[in-house]
Order: structure tokens, then C-alpha cells, then sequence
């Protein structure tokens, strides 16, 4: 299955439905939205984790932590009801768009649009359930997982975008007769346009000799999904410079920053974590603690390794080129994410143990990591070229 190459027209007005569960699908959504932006159109975003209601919102994600937590119970949902497409799958779903849908009708009411994609598999379920009442709107899924399960597939569905042949084929495991189009995954613009490691390491403000120490950069999704305090605390032990990405976890961050405080090698006092460096980093290894932060093209930029949980954030390190430690961290998708990143090489696996961290960055940093492929996309607006045309006429 080859990848569109003729943009075709961007549709006039574009809704799209993303989801607040960790920070991977608002990225593909902002890249997408870009992609159509770009073309002239006009795009409204939607959360559909919002449109459920703060409650509902709220609930939904304390339950999917918890269960994240306890891994053979996401395990047990994810393989033996999510992928299998259980009739507890099928529950979940109705339960979820019941209120959704007319939520998103009134946006849909309001916004007029002429495309409808879903970046989400719950919005995918609500746009199926919306499209009979929209003849001539056709309605586009973008499924960001390796491996698609039950509630990203739906009758009424025009189109299925997928980042490889193995989101293709569980697609069609549910779907036979799906229309599905293979395009290269969605990585946002700044990450092409990203510094040196030398120009990215100076805006980070490290010490003219702070090229001895190997740099590493430590983060597990938006949510902080890992123990990074103590993987941090063991990477930084080995004699590596760790700049520690805590997301939106500000439980997480407030930990990383006391741990800065053993291995200390940015600049002391208020917004440490959010701008490190503007005082000017200590040469050597320790650790430099982030919060939620927009300038991860150039964190990625100044490290030497890249360690982090398999998602999105694995495509970003891969347009930067750095090689990966991915670690297994995440149940579920996560499983199947980590191993179709392993299939691409350039990465090596481990648990998100300190022993096991420290000694797969260790290899990295040695050479002993598989060749990566090259990226396929050479610049942003070759990817939207590429949505433009996979888009249905």
C-alpha cells in the first residue's frame, strides 16, 4: 500500500475531533488542522473528552490512570475485549458516544463543515453514529495507534488514514472492505526545523565544556506514565547530563526537582523547571528538571539519547534523529507500539526499571542499537501535500 503523492483541494471547513487522554492525538490533531489551515481551509478542533462534560471528562480519566497503573488489567481490557471487539467493547462504546453525540451534533450544527476526521477512537465511534445524517460530508478516521482495536472501526467511516501495514491490516481485521490509506505518521513542523545539537545545547544555556558528559533526554508522555525520578537519578549516576521531562504531572516535576537537588547541573531557584538554562547550566552530568515544556524540538536536539515511552514522541525523535530507548512502561497500545518501534530499528527496549535504563543507554551510546530507518518525510509540507491527497473526494 503506497502513500498518496497528488494533493488534491483542502476542503472549506474541517472539524476535528481529538481527545485529551495523554498528549499524542491533540499533536496529530494540530498537524492535521496545520495540513488544512495551510491549504486554505478552515479547521475547529474539538475535545472530545471535554464535550463529555467535566464530570464524565474527569471520571473517564481517572479511571484510564488507574487501570494504566495496574497493568494485567489493561492488559485483560486492551487484548481480550478492546481488540477482540467484545460485546463489553461494544458496551463501552455506546456508553461513551450515548453522551457524546449530541454534543457533537451542536458543533457539527454550528460549524458547517464539508470534512469530519476523527484523531480518537471514541470520536471515531461518534462521527459514524452523526454520519447518516450528513450525506455528502465524508468522515475520515486517523488512527495514531500501532495497531487499531475494535472502537476505532465503524460502519459509515469514508476513510481510514494509518501510519503503517499493520494499522492497516487490524483495521480490516473488523472492516474487510475498509477504504484505508497508509501515510507517514503526523510530526509537528518544529521538529523538522529543529537546531544542531551543538546550536540547541548553547539556547539551553550549557557550559562551553559541557560536551564530555553524554546528554540524555527523559520524559514518558504527557502524563509522566513512568517512575522518572529514580530512572533519572540512575541515568545521571552513570555520568550522563539528564534533562528530565515531567509533562503535566506536577507531583512528578516537584519530585525531579529533588532530585536535581542531589544531582545538581542546571541553575537553582523559581522557573528551574520550566526554562532551564537561562542562568546557565553546570558542565557535567546531573539532572535538569522540566515541567510541561513547548521546546521539546530543541531538547531532543541537544540530547545524545532519547528515552521515553512508545508514542508520539517516538516519531519526533526520529524526524530530530536520535536513537531511542523505549521503555515498557505503558500496557495495552503501549505494547504494541514499542514493538512495531523496535521493527523500525534505531531503538533498543527495556524495562522502565533504573538497572535496566542505565544499561540500555549505555548501549545506545556505545553503537550497539540496530540501524533506524530513514524517515520518509522530508519537511512539513511534504506531509500535507501527502494528507491533502488521501483525503476522499
Amino acid at each position: 500500500m503506497s502513500p498518496p503523492s497528488d494533493a488534491g483541494a483542502a476542503p472549506r471547513r474541517s472539524l476535528i475531533v481529538s481527545g485529551s487522554i495523554g498528549q499524542g492525538h491533540a499533536s496529530v490533531a494540530e498537524v492535521c488542522a496545520d495540513a488544512l489551515a495551510g491549504a486554505g481551509g478552515t479547521c475547529s478542533v474539538v475535545d472530545a473528552m471535554a464535550l463529555l462534560g467535566s464530570s464524565a471528562s474527569l471520571a473517564g480519566e481517572r479511571v484510564f490512570r488507574r487501570m494504566l497503573r495496574i497493568a494485567p488489567l489493561y492488559d485483560a481490557l486492551h487484548f481480550s475485549q478492546l481488540r477482540a471487539g467484545t460485546a463489553l467493547a461494544d458496551a463501552m462504546d455506546r456508553a461513551a458516544t450515548r453522551r457524546l453525540v449530541p454534543r457533537l451534533r451542536r458543533q457539527v450544527e454550528a460549524f458547517a463543515p464539508d470534512l469530519l476526521v476523527a484523531v480518537f477512537a471514541t470520536g471515531a465511534g461518534a462521527l459514524a453514529r452523526l454520519r447518516p445524517e450528513l450525506p455528502g460530508v465524508p468522515t475520515v478516521v486517523v488512527c495514531t495507534d500501532a495497531s487499531a482495536h475494535r472502537l476505532w472501526v465503524h460502519p459509515g467511516i469514508d476513510r481510514y488514514l494509518v501510519f503503517s501495514d499493520v494499522a492497516a491490516g487490524t483495521v480490516r481485521q473488523y472492516q474487510p472492505g475498509a477504504d484505508v490509506v497508509r501515510i507517514a505518521p503526523a510530526v509537528r513542523g518544529a521538529f523538522y526545523a529543529a537546531p544542531s545539537r551543538h546550536q540547541a545545547r548553547q539556547a539551553l544555556g550549557a557550559a562551553a565544556n559541557d560536551d564530555a558528559a553524554p546528554w540524555v533526554l527523559l520524559s514518558a508522555g504527557g502524563w509522566g506514565g513512568a517512575p522518572l525520578e529514580r530512572l533519572a537519578r540512575a541515568v545521571a549516576a552513570a555520568g550522563c547530563k539528564v534533562l528530565a521531562v515531567a509533562g503535566r504531572s506536577q507531583e512528578l516535576e516537584q519530585r525531579l526537582q529533588r532530585a536535581a537537588g542531589t544531582f545538581p547541573a542546571g541553575p537553582a531557584g523559581p522557573g528551574r523547571s520550566a526554562g532551564a538554562g537561562r542562568s546557565g547550566l553546570a558542565a557535567g552530568p546531573g539532572i535538569v528538571p522540566f515541567g510541561y515544556s513547548d521546546r521539546m524540538p530543541e531538547l531532543m536536539a541537544a540530547a545524545d539519547v532519547v528515552v521515553t515511552t512508545a508514542g508520539q514522541t517516538c516519531h519526533e525523535a526520529r524526524v530530530v534523529g536520535r536513537p531511542l530507548v523505549l521503555l515498557d512502561a505503558v500496557p495495552g497500545h503501549g505494547r504494541e507500539n514499542l514493538l512495531l518501534e523496535l521493527a523500525h530499528g534505531g531503538a533498543l527496549a527495556c524495562r522502565a526499571e533504573p538497572g535496566a535504563v542505565r544499561a540500555a543507554v549505555e548501549s545506545v551510546l556505545a553503537g550497539e542499537v540496530p540501524p533506524g530507518r530513514p524517515w520518509p518525510i522530508a519537511s512539513p509540507d511534504q506531509w500535507h501535500r501527502q494528507l491533502l491527497a488521501a483525503l476522499p473526494r
